[in-house]
């Protein structure tokens, strides 16, 4: 199991990160136990087209309500998704209208320690080749 791996199974470890790229992300999750979606969120250009991305790409419930408190929910549930743990991958983070954006990071870091105090990992991770994100790196890549 690849260092990655190894802290994407870590609880202790969950949190919301960024990342330069995905495929060192999907490569680490392929062949273990923990559960892995993309959400593309290019062009949701407020709260209703971004709720409704991450339900599609997130395979939310029909229960899902549409709405932050909803996002919450279904975040501290997911029994609908299998898996030891959960990887959450965002790309298209600029399109988002700041306020949304920020919203959005604080009910994923909730999550995150909602999981984490029940010993199952959970990692939002955005894709932020450009470092415009304040969030802490995920893993520091290998040297060329």
């Amino acid at each position: 199991m690849s260092k990655l791996a190894q802290r994407l199974s870590d609880a202790t470890r969950s949190g919301v990160y960024r990342t330069r790229q995905s495929a060192e992300v999907e490569d680490a999750v392929r062949g273990t136990r923990i559960d892995f979606a993309h959400a593309d969120l290019r062009g949701a250009d407020g709260k209703e087209a971004l709720l409704e991305r991450l339900a599609l790409a997130l395979g939310f419930p029909a229960w899902f309500g549409g709405n932050w408190d909803a996002l919450e929910d279904c975040l501290g549930d997911l029994g609908w998704r299998a898996g030891d743990g959960h990887v959450f991958l965002f790309t298209g983070h600029e399109d988002l209208p700041a306020d949304d954006l920020g919203v959005l990071l604080d009910v994923l870091r909730a999550s995150a320690a909602y999981w984490a105090g029940r010993g199952r990992p959970f990692f939002a991770v955005f894709i932020d080749p450009e470092h415009a994100l304040a969030l802490p790196e995920l893993f520091r890549p290998k040297s060329a």
